[in-house]
């Protein structure tokens, strides 16, 4: 049977890694495993989340929507170490690795969470994510409406997708439903789209529809 990084018990053997995340202003040796997303590099993707989305604020609680192994909230946690960060994926197995890389780096204002953990704030400052696109556009749609409505006024997030995995489609569909998405990166075939909460937007219907990763 075919093991999912989008699974909440992956399957698939351990085989133990590790990548290194060497940014300007942050380097970070990251323990990896089978079963998650990219395991064996940082992807281009993440990559391009983390060297060109605009400064995560200074304080709030961040959020990274699908944290995989961790690279992106040890990055925010490093970036703004007065923010609360939670890293927020139903892999358990990336669960228990952004526990321990956050734990190795000395980032303690990381906190690892599945989806439905009635800790996660109701508010928050800013989300970033490289978005777990393979789970299918309806399931995808209803992810991103639930997480955008946590947004605190003046909040943004940031999200990078594939071209050929239909950034320019989510764009679209983001604007189209209230949320205006701006593109402000491009590098080899992702798109970098920063999404700033409307300060008219109704939420109502919006904050049941979170759908775990």
């Amino acid at each position: 049977m075919t093991s999912h990084y989008f699974e909440a018990q992956p399957t698939a053997a351990h085989r133990p890694g590790q990548v290194r995340v060497v940014l300007p202003d942050v380097y970070l040796e990251l323990e990896t495993d089978s079963g998650v997303f990219s395991p064996g590099r940082l992807d281009p993707g993440t990559r391009l989340l983390l060297e060109e989305a605009p400064p995560p604020p200074a304080e709030g609680d961040l959020l990274d929507l699908g944290c995989g192994y961790g690279p992106v909230a040890c990055v925010l946690a490093r970036r703004s170490p007065a923010a609360r960060v939670w890293a927020i994926d139903v892999n358990e197995r990336a669960l228990g690795l952004t526990a321990r890389n956050a734990a190795r780096a000395g980032l303690a204002n990381v906190r690892t969470a599945t989806p439905d953990d009635p800790g996660v704030p109701g508010e928050l400052a800013a989300i970033w994510s490289n978005p777990p696109i393979r789970i299918g556009k309806a399931a995808l749609h209803d992810l991103l409406r639930g997480w955008l409505a946590r947004l605190r006024p003046g909040g943004h997030a940031c999200l990078v997708v594939g071209k050929n995995l239909g950034s320019d489609s989510l764009q679209s569909w983001l604007t189209g439903s209230g949320w205006p998405a701006t593109r402000v990166a491009v590098r080899s075939g992702y798109r970098l789209l920063r999404i700033d909460r409307p300060e008219h937007h109704d939420l109502s219907a919006e904050r049941t529809l979170v759908t775990p990763r």
